[in-house]
């Protein structure tokens, strides 16, 4: 058994893989919009979302699996109000044939410009 941690800080790492002799686990932590790579804040749901759902994909390739391989996703909103246009993104990308299970709860961020979270775990 193996556990690698990446871009590792005090508080967390960003992903944590865990390798068993025949299968493994990917642990991310909860990933939050990149204003930066979007060119700025935006209050849009959906396109935090789609920017969350990107940097999961960067994340997931680099450890080896992909979206396909999702095994649940736990999804944080600032407001239930944003609930449909959270799931726009979500349904656009998520693999139909393998979605994982899912929780969404509303959630105070760390930030009043982020509206979503969503941490998820996969096999790989």
């Amino acid at each position: 058994m193996t556990i690698q941690r990446f871009d590792c800080g005090p508080r967390m790492s960003e992903m944590v893989v865990h390798k068993g002799t025949q299968s493994g686990t990917v642990y991310l932590c909860g990933q939050i919009a990149d204003f930066e790579a979007m060119g700025g804040v935006t209050h849009d749901v959906t396109a935090q979302t789609r920017d969350v759902l990107r940097q999961i994909d960067v994340l997931l390739e680099r450890a080896g699996t992909d979206k396909s391989r999702l095994l649940t996703a736990t999804v944080y909103l600032a407001d239930m109000a944003g609930f449909a246009a959270m799931n726009a993104a979500w349904d656009a990308w998520v693999d139909r044939a393998n979605a994982p299970a899912r929780a969404t709860v509303e959630a105070k961020l760390a930030d009043p410009d982020l509206l979503v979270e969503i941490q998820v775990i996969a096999a790989l």
